[in-house]
């Protein structure tokens, strides 16, 4: 009589599988990101006295905001596995076109806000959509919008206005209620916040949704995790993509109004070399340049980082040229405390 051999028993289904804290905390993309901002804040509350000042923390809020509100889309669209080098002068090209419309038409300055919301969209359209016709790596086509735009702002704002700069439209009937939406500030306790945060908060709340709760999330990371095998599962990655393009345009234009209500009037020359200060905000919140991996929560938490150290340098008295220092070892440091815990997490699972 032989014995009848038991059956293998059947995987649990890791669906429910019981994941404790710290392992859902180790597969947090911006969990490296958290542990920087902790240390940087720890680090100037010691170094600087006024640091921790109600009015310092509000300016380094603000100076943070003014980053996260660019970090936050740049951060999506390195997800999808694509970069965007045109970012810091689409800020100023938003800036100019609703401030020169508006003077030059004499019109209220909430037409030049609409219509450099139409241009801004546009070219991030444009970028979006010469990457899927071209199959041309972003950093060439987005190189090429850097360029252009630079030349564009320089050479309209002399042919139009006869010099580098934008004339004031601090006189200009509705520029109070469009300073009101993108340059006010309130009183919070006794914190002068700036409206900018609310922007800035609003863009990573909605972000996350988008990347978590919705089907353009999935093929968000899809697209940037391999286009060629998200394409085969039914994924619009091309329509995903010039999305994405679009959604940094609108914040280019978001703060680019910021920029122009702020100070009534813009240089043509201001935003270059901002889109590296965007993506490295990207990268310390845990986004990989590779794509397919990353958080809008991180994004906002690598600004945050970058408003601490610029204005925490201020606060300690320290020379000013060292910031550059310390923002590239903290890309450095940020980029090596992720991959480390990526690894640590995909090894416990």
């Amino acid at each position: 009589m032989t014995a009848t051999a038991k059956a293998p028993a059947e995987p649990a289904d890791e669906r429910l599988l019981h994941t404790s804290l710290l392992r859902r905390l180790m597969g947090r993309p911006e969990l490296g990101a958290v542990v920087g901002a902790v240390a940087v804040f720890v680090f100037f509350s010691f170094a600087a006295d006024s640091f921790l000042q109600v009015s310092s923390l509000s300016t380094v809020l603000y100076a943070a905001s003014t980053i996260g509100i660019m970090a936050v889309p740049v951060a999506l669209l390195m997800i999808g596995g694509e970069f965007d080098l045109s970012t810091g002068v689409m800020v100023t090209s938003s800036a100019l076109v609703s401030s020169m419309f508006s003077y030059q038409m004499t019109a209220n300055v909430w037409v030049g806000v609409g219509m450099s919301l139409l241009v801004t969209l546009a070219i991030g359209f444009f970028n979006g959509f010469m990457l899927v016709r071209t199959k041309l790596p972003s950093f060439i086509i987005t190189l090429g919008t850097f360029l252009m735009l630079t030349g564009l702002n320089l050479g309209f704002t002399k042919l139009i206005s006869g010099g580098v700069g934008t004339k004031t439209i601090g006189d200009m009937e509705g520029f109070d209620s469009a300073r009101a939406v993108f340059a006010s500030r309130f009183v919070v306790g006794d914190a002068d916040v700036r409206v900018t945060v609310l922007w800035w908060l609003g863009l990573v709340a909605l972000a996350t949704w988008i990347l978590l709760r919705t089907r353009a999330g999935n093929w968000i990371f899809a697209s940037g995790g391999g286009a060629n095998a998200a394409r085969a599962v039914g994924v619009p990655v091309d329509r995903t993509k010039i999305g994405l393009y679009m959604g940094v345009a609108f914040a280019a234009w978001v703060a680019g109004q910021h920029l122009l209500f702020e100070y009534d009037s813009v240089q043509s020359g201001e935003g270059v070399g901002n889109e590296f200060l965007y993506i490295i905000a990207a990268v310390i919140g845990g986004c990989l340049m590779t794509g397919g991996y990353g958080s809008a929560i991180g994004s906002a938490v690598g600004a945050l980082i970058f408003g601490m150290t610029s204005k925490g340098i201020v606060y300690a008295q320290w020379d000013p040229d060292w910031f550059k220092f310390f923002l590239g070892a903290m890309l450095l440091l940020a980029t090596l405390l992720n991959a480390w815990v990526r690894k640590r997490a995909e090894a416990t699972k």
